[in-house]
């Protein structure tokens, strides 16, 4: 969420903006909550004179009851009575207005960093740099469920009589190398200086609402029947909700966390292939980051963040890049937001395995988290990436490290994980 001075003094830098994402529709919600935060302060000034004069008139009464002006000093009473129902009438305008406009300025998009590139969907975002060279063997890389179905490391049947599409049981070895990224993943952020966390795995609706938009909410989240509280669909989520109406000092900052959760999302598996391996499913563990931090510290740590997920795949000898975000793929709340995809040597191309993002203050902002200095009280800025979710990063680890025999190198990273085991070798090999 914006700040509404940003409305009030420069309303067309905040247009020019949703012109940018590509949400024209959203042009006319500017002048709106415009000409109503005028009437707001309209009401106020209007509210605050029948005040004074309120209180004026209330100390002239004891005066005219002792002077037996007892039928002036009843005029006066009729006048106060009048006055209180005005005044408790613009003070509702005023309420019904303030909430006008909250829900309006929770659509509005945060102002887009200048350097994010302009385009409609993600078909415009920008390769910004290759790490690792993306190697194609000179033998076949079968489909990554087929690679772990043959190590027996996969039974998705019995996880659709338990629970349905969309869910998975890991096996063996590769729900220990499953396993060993996420305890890597969480002792490299460990060394990075970052605090290690478990967070809670629901929250409350108006933490929801302080996290993210309400389309995305609707997209991704679960709602738990009878009771205000949703399931994760990350655990940047309850971290950042942590701090949720706090002061945080000045001097603690930045706060540099790092949580293990699973995380579970309202994601359809698409159909033929990607059904039946592990790309989309409701249920996944992630190792992530978040940063509480000054607005003139916010652009170093973002650029910190999104390296450190580079590092951490290229430690499990997994070639990756980065890619910008462009305009019209870049979420509301967000201010400026990368992907890091890891190389896939089946598909010949890359694919997501995290997303980095700063986002201003407007989380902080949603959720009151302020920090004091000597300049006054202030709204921090917040930001999140991905370490690792798996089993998505777990694809591109089993398919880099594939073997010609069928069996999977483990990274070095790794091996202390997994008791000092350098293979994961068929059972027939």
């Amino acid at each position: 969420m914006i700040d509404i001075k940003l409305i009030r003094e420069n309303k067309e830098l905040v247009k020019e903006n949703i012109k940018k994402k590509f949400q024209n529709e959203k042009l006319t919600l500017v002048d709106e909550i415009f000409e109503m935060d005028i009437k707001i302060r309209e009401t106020q000034t209007t509210c605050d004179k029948l005040k004074a004069d309120k209180n004026k008139m209330s100390a002239q009464i004891g005066k005219l009851i002792q002077e037996k002006k007892l039928e002036e000093a009843n005029s006066i009473k009729n006048k106060i009575g009048e006055m209180a129902e005005e005044i408790t009438a613009l003070e509702e305008t005023q309420e019904n207005l303030k909430k006008e406009i909250k829900d309006r300025m929770l659509v509005i998009p945060n102002i887009m960093d200048s350097s994010v590139p302009i385009g409609e969907d993600d078909s415009k975002n920008v390769e910004i740099e290759k790490f690792g060279e993306p190697i194609v063997p000179d033998y076949e890389i079968p489909y990554h469920a087929d690679i772990i179905e043959s190590l027996n490391g996969m039974d998705k049947n019995a996880a659709g009589r338990t629970s349905g599409q969309g869910f998975y049981y890991l096996l063996g070895d590769i729900a220990r190398l499953h396993e060993a990224m996420l305890s890597y993943a969480r002792d490299f952020m460990i060394e990075k200086g970052f605090t290690y966390a478990i967070p809670p795995f629901m929250i409350r609706s108006d933490v929801v609402e302080g996290v993210m938009s309400f389309p995305e909410m609707e997209a991704m989240m679960y709602k738990i029947e009878g009771e205000d509280l949703y399931l994760i669909g990350t655990s940047e989520h309850s971290m950042i909700g942590k701090f949720k109406g706090q002061i945080v000092k000045e001097e603690d900052l930045p706060i540099a966390m790092t949580s293990y959760s699973p995380c579970f999302r309202k994601e359809g598996g698409s159909h033929g292939l990607e059904e039946r391996g592990l790309y989309r499913v409701h249920q996944f563990e992630k190792q992530e980051m978040i940063v509480l931090c000054k607005e003139e510290e916010a652009m170093t740590w973002y650029n910190k963040m999104w390296s450190y997920t580079v590092e951490f795949f290229r430690n499990l000898d997994v070639p990756v890049r980065t890619l910008e975000c462009c305009s019209g793929d870049l979420a509301d709340l967000k201010v400026k937001s990368c992907d890091v995809e890891a190389w896939s040597p089946r598909q010949k191309k890359y694919f997501e395995v995290g997303s980095c993002s700063t986002l201003g203050d407007a989380q902080a902002r949603r959720l009151g988290i302020r920090t004091k200095g000597k300049n006054g009280t202030y709204f921090v800025n917040t930001l999140n990436n991905t370490v690792v979710a798996t089993p998505r990063g777990l694809i591109a680890v089993i398919e880099n490290n594939y073997q010609k025999d069928g069996g999977i190198k483990i990274p070095k990273a790794l091996q202390p994980y997994m008791g000092g085991k350098e293979k994961i070798e068929k059972e027939n090999s």
